[in-house]
């Protein structure tokens, strides 16, 4: 496979050499404590990952740790649940913002968009993306608990709202997590250019090339650490890790 032959939403970074670029490095669990943080940033630098993704509490002390480096600093609101005011999740957003925080994670109203209550879902989106300016916000439709239709109407909620992506999962939710037939679904309902994040369960480098092949352009993974083969300058192109990938039976 040549690098002309990447799926559009992975041309972008078509010359980097292995994943590095797509994963956002991740330590949401609530017992973390600030030595595990630290050293969730000190490894992000270190694999060159494309950001660290942190509950807002840790966005000051992330934001100085990763100061003057091409590390972003993701931080999630409305984690995990996504039931609180909207106006508490905006709120939220913002103090992440305010302390360096340059992506927002966001958890969809998932009451709302299992009501069909989309209007509503919209506006809290809507929100946060207002609140968190200039920062990218990316919406958790927690697709495990959403049935095909609701997947498509919940990326289209997101697009109008004005989202940057649509990603799979919280990671925490009982119904699981990330698969590719939800990555794929979201690939063809938000077209080419749209950011699709794949993340909760994702454990492996060839799981984490499964959802970019399938559509994803961003990963959300704690499981870095075991990927050192397809990160860093020494590792293959993304051309040659995918093609690898479909070889393997």
């Amino acid at each position: 496979m040549s690098d002309d032959a990447l799926p559009p939403w992975l041309t972008a970074d078509a010359g980097a050499r292995g994943i590095g670029c797509y994963i956002d490095h991740t330590l949401l669990k609530p017992e973390a404590t600030r030595a595990q943080i630290l050293s969730l940033c000190d490894e992000g630098l270190r694999y060159g990952v494309k950001a660290v993704c942190v509950n807002g509490a840790w966005a000051g002390l992330c934001a100085d740790r990763l100061a003057g480096s091409a590390v972003a600093l993701a931080v999630v609101a409305g984690f995990p649940l996504g039931a609180m005011a909207p106006a508490a999740k905006a709120q939220e957003a913002r103090l992440a913002v305010a302390a360096g925080a340059s992506e927002i994670d966001m958890v969809i109203a998932l009451g709302a968009a299992k009501a069909g209550e989309w209007d509503y879902a919209r506006d809290d989106i809507r929100g946060v993306i207002e609140a968190a300016r200039p920062a990218l916000v990316k919406v958790i439709l927690e697709t495990a608990v959403l049935e095909p239709g609701e997947i498509v109407a919940a990326c289209e909620t997101a697009v109008a709202a004005g989202a940057g992506f649509v990603k799979t999962s919280t990671g925490f939710h009982p119904a699981g997590g990330a698969t590719t037939a939800a990555v794929a679904l979201m690939r063809e309902t938000v077209g080419p250019v749209l950011g699709v994040k794949a993340s909760g369960g994702i454990r492996t480098a060839n799981a984490a090339l499964g959802m970019l092949a399938a559509g994803a352009n961003r990963i959300g993974t704690s499981a870095t650490a075991g990927m050192t083969a397809v990160l860093g300058p020494g590792a293959p192109t993304l051309a040659e890790l995918l093609k690898g990938l479909a070889l393997t039976p």
